[in-house]
């Protein structure tokens, strides 16, 4: 487990404080979030979250607004410099997002990504860069 100085990816309150509520409703305050890229969808990769209570071996662990914040190696490459937000409405598209920089393209329903070095992934889906 690595001890981060600097932050790999940065909460906003609105992000924590929904952080906060769904470890409360789930029974686990306290616990971390973890944070990581998966393959999948159009352009290749997709984020995935989930809350844990401990690191993994070989994980960045620091903390923002408050709150414990796990990230694999892996992960860590993709994910530099990302800001994670929460947006509060009743209609669809809320929920959490990711502001991320190192993204050079975006399939078109907004789910996946590909960054510098990723590999095209053919697809029924045309990837819209982002901007």
């Amino acid at each position: 487990m690595e001890d981060v100085t600097k932050k790999l990816v940065e909460l906003t309150e609105k992000a924590a404080g929904r952080i906060r509520t769904l470890r409360e409703r789930a029974g686990k305050q306290g616990w971390g979030l973890r944070i990581y890229i998966k393959r999948g969808g159009c352009a290749g990769y997709e984020y995935a979250m989930d809350l844990e209570n401990q690191a993994r071996e070989g994980d960045m662990i620091f903390e923002s607004q408050g709150i414990q914040v796990y990230v694999d190696l892996m992960s860590s490459f993709r994910l530099k410099g990302s800001v994670i937000d929460y947006e509060d409405t009743n209609l669809i598209g809320g929920g959490f997002k990711i502001e991320n920089p190192n993204v050079i393209a975006t399939c078109a329903c907004g789910s996946s990504f590909r960054t510098e070095g990723s590999k095209k992934v053919e697809s029924h889906h045309h990837p819209a860069s982002s901007h």
